[in-house]
């Protein structure tokens, strides 16, 4: 039977755990920290209805956003903006600026993945070695 996560739990060669688990209110989820990952950067956001959390940009990392609840809006230099709700993403080069606020309603939580240096490709096998093999894949 299969445990139900809430706190982190730390295996040999795995981690798991919940946003939840990592922190209450308003701030940043330390995702990275907390489930020792080393290949690229990862966190969670939670911001209040209303908090602008201003403008940021990178000198290396590029950058995915995955909204998982509540809005956010997220503007770019070009002057255009988008409202991104539950499952609404966003990659964003390291140069470029991006301005994000919560225009309500509620709380929203977002998930930021970044790194360097690119796609490794496709590289999972099998135990016994032999490829993945994917619905819809002969």
């Amino acid at each position: 039977m299969a445990e139900e996560v809430r706190e982190t739990v730390k295996g040999d060669g795995y981690a798991v755990g919940h946003v939840d688990g990592m922190g209450e209110g308003p701030g940043f989820r330390k995702v990275r920290r907390e489930l020792d990952v080393t290949a690229f950067g990862a966190n969670v956001i939670v911001i209040p209805e209303g908090y602008d959390a201003g403008t940021h940009f990178h000198d290396e990392q590029e950058e995915l956003y995955l909204v998982l609840r509540g809005t956010i809006e997220i503007e770019f230099p070009d002057g255009r903006g988008f409202v991104l709700d539950a499952g609404g993403l966003a990659r964003v080069d390291p140069s470029t600026q991006r301005h994000i606020h919560n225009p309500g309603p509620g709380e929203a939580a977002y998930f930021i993945v970044g790194a360097k240096d690119g796609y490794v490709g496709r590289d999972g096998r099998t135990p016994d070695g032999g490829g993945i093999q994917r619905p819809g894949q002969s």
